[in-house]
């Protein structure tokens, strides 16, 4: 399905947060013609993503909702969030949008049209590694630069007035929730010849290989988060033992 902007995509509410109603083909599709189609001079697009964890914070967190408010298309990387809209709104949403799946549809699109990419965040071996296998995998891809995620002050700003210039259509901003979200409020306004800020968490961890996907049913299942515990149960326990409940209750009682 084509939509003339992204504006036009239909949305649903599901655990409070306005969501896109997009397939993954057609959420690639969007972010690129939104991306080449942005007028230059202005703030970057900015589009992010929801799962449970998100809804809580959203929920919980004025600041955090302030700033999850400001984004141009909010797409639902969780299963559950697909699976509560099935019953619970009157659009529901067709599927998951997982953003380390996304990636590769918008790349194989930008491939042929020639849009280009920047990639921001994670370590910079894990962002040096991505990289390489980005460059391998699609090799059509143009990729302007890359850098790690842990700059700070006069560095931070170098590199950003760096991006600025060369003038990527798809800045891939990988910092996890919500740090990404304050970087897009603090320096988006330094990237006004950027099309598009996409915020894609552990992107980059994942592509190079540093954490692995669940298998496909417990992603089915929406029981990926289950499996990213056993991974790294010190950091991530508590924060799914927290989040998950309020998510759920959140989806029961706020989706239409």
């Amino acid at each position: 399905m084509a939509y003339a902007d992204f504006r036009q995509v239909p949305t649903t509410t599901v655990g409070g947060m306005t969501l896109s109603v997009l397939t993954m083909d057609d959420a690639a599709a969007v972010m690129l013609d939104a991306a080449r189609r942005h007028q230059r001079g202005n703030r970057p697009l900015y589009f992010t993503s929801a799962n449970g964890e998100v809804l809580a914070r959203v929920a919980s967190d004025k600041q955090v909702a302030a700033l999850f408010a400001e984004a141009d298309q909010v797409l639902a990387d969780g299963q559950p969030l697909v699976v509560g809209s099935r019953f619970l709104c009157s659009l529901p949403l067709p599927q998951r949008v997982a953003t380390t799946d996304l990636f590769h549809y918008v790349a194989r699109l930008a491939e042929q049209n020639g849009s280009t990419f920047y990639l921001f965040g994670a370590t910079e071996a894990e962002n040096r590694k991505a990289a390489e296998i980005i460059a391998r995998d699609y090799p059509a891809l143009k990729v302007v630069g890359r850098s790690h995620g842990y700059l700070q002050g006069a560095e931070l700003d170098a590199k950003l007035a760096e991006i600025n210039a060369l003038a990527p259509d798809i800045f891939w901003l990988a910092m996890g929730v919500p740090r990404e979200q304050f970087f897009i409020a603090e320096h988006s306004h330094k990237l006004s010849n950027v099309g598009l800020i996409k915020t894609s968490g552990g992107l980059f961890d994942h592509i190079a290989g540093k954490t692995r996907r669940a298998p496909a049913l417990l992603q089915k299942l929406g029981l990926e988060w289950l499996w990213r515990i056993g991974q790294e149960p010190r950091r991530l326990f508590w924060r799914y033992f927290t989040t998950n409940p309020y998510a759920a209750l959140l989806i029961l009682t706020r989706s239409h």
